[in-house]
């Protein structure tokens, strides 16, 4: 079934099966490369891809580590809604000091449901 959507270039199951790759599950060999080269396939259409794109780059995982590529994926989530990705915007706005955009975020989020950022 994943093979065929992917074929298809679903953006949804392509990010669902770099999330696959990126943990090794569903009999695959962990692969850190292969996860973020298929989130790339599928950023154009999947925001759950973006944000995967911004955790791979804030982290160094299966990228070179990239706090700039990483802040530019989780605005294009936070953009189109992504919960999560607002939510980690705040976390990096407050980790360099700049606590009244680390504000804005949090309550953007929290507005949107996000209940760690009631705690943040």
């Amino acid at each position: 079934m994943i093979p065929a959507r992917v074929a298809k270039k679903d953006p949804v199951a392509i990010n669902h099966l770099g999330h696959k790759y990126f943990f090794g599950r569903l009999g695959l060999q962990k692969n850190m490369c292969k996860a973020v080269e298929l989130w790339k396939a599928a950023e154009l259409g999947s925001i759950d891809a973006l944000f995967n794109l911004g955790l791979a780059y804030r982290y160094g995982e299966g990228v070179e580590q990239d706090m700039g590529k990483a802040v530019e994926f989780y605005e294009k989530a936070a953009m189109q809604g992504h919960v999560m990705s607002r939510y980690n915007l705040g976390i990096l706005e407050a980790e360099k000091g700049n606590y009244d955009r680390a504000v804005r975020h949090h309550l953007i989020s929290a507005k949107m449901g996000c209940h760690y950022s009631i705690d943040a």
